[in-house]
């Protein structure tokens, strides 16, 4: 059932929103998950990692564009346009790139942050999101790209509310599973609202927001339990928590596969 926001009531509701359309996945290397790079592709070397970072945080797209060529799940246009857009919303985003875990089958893992602040009609608004992906590499240019997890939470007050995402990394096709947003304290009495909603891949690519209808909350957070489709491919969660300490704002990206040896690669 809808419902009045707590405390700062219009205001909250509004600022809710745009946050809501900024938490839709925002790093720059966003793309469909699949199996893009091949098997045995190893992480990019160290140097390559650290051009990529220093890409990312230049202030101009020269550096960028040197360094990608297009290739499977990878479009150098498309990224430099996602960049572009984040560092409107975010002035000061920064990005870390850092090598990850090997996957079982030899890939090399990236793992990407951005963090960011925005200050808006008062509030700041502070970003914090990341990536795990594949890269694939020819030595001196990225040119391929596998997303294996991505997740974001964006949050205003004037300290960062303590909460809990819990959803899976994969899971298989027609599964049953829980997408939860939990507070980490007590509510003491507090009234908190808020809101799930599936982000299509089209809102996705366009980095928008879906529809989110606020209900108030009758537990320490958002909890739902959702099916996965019956083919593979990808789930993404918008996720709009009202708070009198703030708004929070979270997405995660879910990869659904066919087989069951594909949830932990």
């Amino acid at each position: 059932m809808p419902c009045r926001p707590p405390s700062r009531s219009r205001s909250a509701l509004l600022l809710a929103g745009l946050m809501a359309g900024l938490g839709v996945p925002v790093l720059t290397l966003a793309a469909p998950a699949g199996a893009a790079v091949p098997q045995g592709t190893p992480a990019p070397s160290a140097a390559l990692l650290q051009a990529l970072e220093s890409a990312l945080n230049a202030r101009d797209d020269a550096a960028l564009v040197a360094l990608l060529k297009s290739g499977p799940g990878l479009d150098p246009a498309e990224l430099r346009q996602r960049r572009q857009l984040l560092r409107q919303q975010f002035p000061d985003a920064t990005w870390q790139v850092r090598a990850g875990t090997p996957l079982q089958d030899g890939r090399g893992t990236v793992s990407l942050q951005v963090s960011g602040t925005r200050v808006l009609a008062g509030s700041t608004y502070r970003l914090d999101a990341q990536q795990t992906m594949v890269l694939l590499s020819d030595g001196s240019h990225l040119a391929g790209q596998t997303l294996l997890t991505e997740s974001s939470l964006l949050r205003s007050g004037e300290k960062a509310l303590p909460v809990l995402l819990q959803i899976p990394d994969a899971v298989l096709t027609g599964q049953r599973y829980d997408v939860d947003l939990i507070v980490d304290e007590p509510l003491n009495g507090a009234l908190v609202a808020g809101g799930i909603a599936a982000v299509s891949l089209q809102q996705v690519a366009a980095m928008e927001s879906p529809s989110l209808e606020l209900g108030a909350l009758g537990g320490g957070g958002l909890f739902k339990t959702v099916r996965a489709p019956q083919t593979p491919g990808s789930q993404t969660w918008a996720m709009l928590l009202v708070h009198p300490q703030g708004v929070v704002s979270a997405t995660k990206r879910v990869r659904v596969v066919a087989d069951r040896r594909a949830l932990d690669p």
